[in-house]
């Protein structure tokens, strides 16, 4: 059987580089996880440390070698790599591996453009993929670097074929923007009309897979989409939220997760999407308590905030899926403080799933919505729980 033939469809290796940098995936989970959202099969994993990337291929020959043999050996057409690689090094590596060489940014952008169902996330995407495109033309045009002039050519004598995809990209980026810009004046009505009706807005943050579209859902009785995997949302989702005695109209918006190094085109991309955060006068950060690399996730999440201009907004922390947390480590109340970059920061443990501690975020969001812009921002992200717990308790993280 010929190594073509023997491939599997959808197979890929999976490739990370250990620059001895804090909080590298090891195990590469979260690549895993993503080709597996993108409808990949992950059949190796291969772990190499550097002090520095090799200019060329990334890895090294030895490396590569070695990758391609590992490609070969599960009949891999593809291989995946956990950090961002220069167009060259892409264009090389194929060449060395003979299969096509993806990264960490452009599976991302795939996902995106499987799941983005609304007709701004669809042009949110599409801008986001072609700056990506625009800058790793190399890679795929590389053969037709060659001078193209006459009867037909858009540029004229002289003009070679990579110059003419640039520039049609560059039209599309254009168009694509003026289509972006246009939804995004429209988002903005909707959002000063919520602020004339004097509505106390809400947005769920979190890193992907945290539970943001299970709060969403348990919070107003919706169906939005929720699935454990990663990105099960990108499109803003809003509803009104309602809170009994907080006399005063609550909105809540579920909004697309964040990931550890999110291709900055998509965070220049999402910035209406995003907008809906730097907006609130409340931030919901969800965070996935089950999940043993929470800290870092949060990190992540204060850290695009920070990008977008939203690192000001009051937050209040939402220690999810308190359900899937070992009984011997469950909080003793549900209810606390923590310090995050020098801050204290109340926090609920609850359970979107069983419903667990959803009363008490629900009574702290309706005290909150109460107390108005006036006295309820002034605290910031600090503010004082009033839960009738008691004494604050040691959180089991």
């Amino acid at each position: 059987m010929s190594e073509l033939t023997s491939r599997k469809e959808g197979a890929v290796v999976l490739v990370g580089v250990d620059f001895g940098l804090p909080h590298f995936d090891g195990e590469l989970e979260e690549l895993g996880l993503l080709a597996q959202t993108a409808g990949l099969e992950p059949v190796a994993r291969l772990i190499a440390k550097r002090r520095a990337p090799d200019a060329a291929l990334f890895v090294g020959s030895g490396k590569a070698e070695e990758i391609r043999e590992l490609a070969q050996l599960h009949g891999a057409g593809e291989v995946i790599f956990d950090q961002a690689l220069s167009p060259a090094q892409q264009r090389n590596l194929e060449r060395q591996l003979g299969v096509a060489v993806y990264d960490r940014t452009f599976l991302i952008l795939e996902i995106f453009a499987q799941r983005a169902r609304s007709h701004e996330g669809k042009l949110q995407v599409e801008l986001a993929r072609l700056q990506y495109l625009s800058t790793h033309l190399v890679r795929r045009w590389s053969h037709l670097e060659r001078q193209r002039g006459g009867i037909g050519t858009r540029g004229g004598p002289g003009e070679t074929q990579i110059e003419l995809d640039r520039r049609m990209i560059g039209d599309s980026i254009r168009r694509t923007r003026e289509r972006l810009a246009k939804v995004q004046r429209q988002r903005g009505t909707q959002r000063r009309q919520r602020e004339r009706r004097d509505t106390f807005n809400i947005s769920l943050v979190g890193y992907t897979n945290a539970g943001k579209s299970s709060l969403f859902n348990a919070l107003v009785k919706a169906r939005a989409y929720a699935a454990d995997q990663l990105f099960a949302t990108l499109d803003t989702t809003t509803r009104h939220l309602y809170l009994g005695d907080a006399k005063r109209k609550v909105s809540i918006s579920d909004t697309v997760g964040f990931i550890r190094e999110l291709p900055h085109g998509l965070i220049d991309a999402f910035k209406a999407t995003l907008q809906e955060a730097v907006d609130a006068d409340l931030l919901l950060h969800v965070v996935d308590a089950s999940n043993p690399h929470h800290p870092e996730q949060m990190a992540e999440v204060q850290a695009v905030l920070k990008e977008i201009g939203a690192d000001n907004v009051p937050q209040l922390l939402v220690f999810n899926k308190l359900d899937a947390i070992d009984a011997g480590q469950r909080p003793h109340v549900l209810a606390d403080e923590i310090e995050v970059d020098g801050m204290k920061m109340a926090r609920i443990f609850l359970s979107a799933h069983s419903g667990e501690g959803l009363p008490l975020l629900r009574a702290e969001l309706a005290r909150r919505a109460l107390a108005g812009r006036e006295e309820g921002m002034t605290p910031g992200p600090g503010t004082e729980l009033h839960d009738g717990v008691g004494a604050l308790a040691q959180s089991p993280h």
